[in-house]
């Protein structure tokens, strides 16, 4: 009886073993989803990857270890599982607001079909997040075979991660990117985008963690009986007794080293980007814009309907008129205040307050071509005429509109707020204002570092983010607005957000909130912001931090090889 215990407790204990390394790293993968907002504990952030980074060169290092002719080594975790775990525990986390979207029985869509619609969003970008995760694992089982030195496999491991994120942000559904983990807090540190946008700060973030995972990797290990260094490990390599009292004598002078030099260089990078928070902000009362912004608070539930039209055309109005009064030079509503097309909103009393203020107002609405339309911001000067127009080149996949849409397009059902269809706005706009020329980011666009540099290099000096962000949870608005941040600091310019139910906000160049408001609550504020024409290294260059390491790093992988 007792032998049957002892055999089920050592089945169990095995069960144990093999799915700890998992847990490790799906628990690993939750505490880096806690440091983005709205919860925030970004010094996790340069921890929660060490375990993921240990776990898969530990991995490799056994694969490398043990010939095809020597006994097998006992079960060890499977590299996809392990990083599929990670991805998926902080993606998970990092995107749950997206479930905010049920339910939509307010479009239409049945209560059970709106829940799977949620959870279906929720489940493929976790796994395309965690897809990225897995890529960098293979990478690095890859280089883990010809690298065997700690601090080369930092410079490749940093190296393939911005390249990933570089690539998984050119395409259509990009969000949770490592450097966001650090906004709004640490706000030293996201000065680093200054230098090369947010692959500065990933690399940062990717380069602490490897270093400390790369001293947990450099304690000894039993072989035979003696402990060496799994950092020393090598196909076919035969260790003499010297060989290995060395090894092991070393070992924890090594660990020494890597701990160090991660205090090192994050210290060293928080000095770097302290230096760049300190400069003074030069504001020439002659570059100033007194700017208002209207936060309807209309709720979708209520917005494409007779009632939230009135509501919407009654609080922009009165906002409006609110605002022209304390002497604004402009006001700025939110994406799609006025959801319509712009005949109806030229029509609108909105329109003719402005025209009877004679203020600018900037205005979200529709921009209608044939049987398409385009998710626009509208300048509309002082005698009440569209002098400039900018539409939404990022648009979110499902919600406004289906990739692969030919063969899709009759499974799933479009969600966008308007039957006709709705298509992208040029990559190359410019918007230009009585003001001098503007960055303009509609909502999802805030998570593209690249449309704010562009459009900075072309002169744009203050940068306008009209946002909805009524579909989602209140955490939603919170990264959102952290996203803002880095795209101010990034650029060095001033951010004003009109959300139609929260939070807007008014940012300074250094990413300090000088005002927020409330979350579904409607809002008229005011603030001066002053114009700025400077160019930050990112963004006169643009991402030149990844191909470097990425250069650099193939480098320091073919060498050994060559020898």
């Amino acid at each position: 009886m007792q032998q049957k215990q002892s055999k089920k407790q050592g089945k169990q204990g095995e069960k144990f073993t093999i799915l700890f390394p998992y847990l490790i790293a799906l628990c690993s993968g939750i505490l880096m989803g806690l440091t983005v907002a709205p919860v925030g504990v970004w010094f996790l952030a340069w921890l929660s990857l060490a375990p993921l980074w240990v776990l898969v060169i530990r991995s490799a290092q056994r694969k490398n270890l043990f010939s095809p002719a020597s006994s097998a080594p006992p079960a060890s975790p499977g590299l996809l599982p392990l990083s599929l775990s990670w991805g998926i525990g902080y993606h998970g986390i990092a995107l749950s607001w997206i479930t905010g979207v049920h339910p939509m029985t307010w479009m239409g869509v049945p209560w059970l079909a709106s829940l799977a619609i949620a959870l279906f969003c929720w489940i493929f970008i976790t796994l395309w997040g965690a897809a990225l995760v897995a890529s960098w694992a293979i990478g690095m089982r890859v280089i883990s075979r010809a690298i065997h030195h700690g601090f080369a496999r930092v410079l490749i491991g940093t190296a393939i991660w911005c390249g990933l994120e570089a690539f998984w942000s050119a395409g259509p559904l990009w969000w949770s990117s490592l450097s966001y983990t650090q906004s709004p807090h640490n706000l030293v540190i996201l000065h680093l985008g200054q230098l090369s946008g947010p692959s500065a700060v990933t690399a940062a973030i990717v380069a602490v963690n490897g270093l400390i995972a790369e001293a947990f990797i450099n304690r000894t290990r039993t072989i035979c009986g003696v402990d060496v260094p799994p950092a020393k490990f090598a196909v076919g390599a035969e260790y003499t007794q010297e060989k290995i009292q060395f090894f092991s004598a070393s070992s924890a002078s090594w660990r020494f080293v890597y701990l160090s030099t991660a205090v090192a260089l994050f210290i060293t990078l928080h000095l770097i980007g302290f230096g760049l928070y300190s400069r003074p902000l030069t504001q020439p009362p002659e570059t100033g814009l007194k700017v208002g912004i209207i936060q309807g608070n209309v709720p979708n539930e209520i917005k494409l309907y007779p009632e939230g039209f009135r509501r919407a055309i009654q609080g922009y109005t009165s906002g409006y008129l609110k605002l022209a009064n304390q002497s604004v030079d402009a006001v700025l509503t939110p994406e799609g205040a006025l959801p319509f097309f712009q005949d109806e909103i030229m029509r609108s009393s909105l329109v003719a307050a402005v025209r009877e203020k004679g203020v600018v107002a900037w205005i979200g609405g529709f921009y209608k071509q044939g049987s398409s339309y385009t998710n626009s911001l509208f300048t509309v000067a002082g005698d009440g005429e569209i002098k400039s127009r900018y539409g939404k080149a990022k648009m979110v996949p499902i919600g406004e509109y289906v990739p692969f849409e030919s063969i899709l397009g009759g499974i799933i059902s479009r969600l966008s707020p308007l039957d006709e269809h709705q298509v992208p706005g040029s990559p190359n706009q410019i918007f230009d204002t009585p003001f001098g020329r503007a960055i303009v980011g509609i909502c999802y666009e805030s998570a593209f570092s690249g449309q704010f540099r562009r459009q900075a290099a072309a002169g744009g000096q203050f940068i306008l983010s009209p946002s909805n962000d009524a579909h989602y949870s209140a955490a939603m608005p919170s990264q959102h607005h952290a996203q803002d941040i880095m795209r101010a600091i990034e650029t060095d310019r001033w951010a004003v957000r009109a959300t139609n139910t929260g939070y807007s906000a008014f940012v300074n160049p250094h990413g300090k909130t000088v005002w927020i408001s409330g979350h579904n609550t409607y809002e008229v504020h005011a603030e001066t912001i002053y114009r700025r024409q400077t160019q930050t290294l990112y963004v006169r260059w643009g991402d030149w931090l990844t191909p470097l390491l990425l250069g650099v790093g193939t480098l320091a992988w073919l060498i050994p090889k060559a020898d």
